[in-house]
């Protein structure tokens, strides 16, 4: 198994396997930004939060709260600015 690969399954229990493209703080929280590997039309990545367990794993937890998605774009976009990558 790929250290950078996770797999989540959907509403429809279809398991899909996702790179890690990167993990970023903000908020006081730690975010992973989510890419499908297989093929998708959108190309779009995905925003999850992670939230470290009593036993040291993560659980990647969907964001339902839109200002706290913006604030994690906001982080993100800033960074890609900052590498000088957009």
């Amino acid at each position: 198994m790929q250290e950078n690969i996770v797999t989540l399954v959907d509403e429809d229990g279809k398991e899909i396997e996702f790179e890690v493209i990167m993990t970023l703080e903000a908020e006081e929280n730690e975010y992973a930004i989510l890419m499908p590997l297989e093929e998708n039309e959108e190309e779009e990545a995905y925003i999850f939060r992670l939230e470290e367990q009593e036993d040291g794993e993560y659980s990647i937890i969907p964001i339902d709260n839109d200002e706290e998605y913006e604030n994690v774009v906001a982080v993100y976009e800033t960074l890609m600015q900052e590498e000088g990558l957009e």
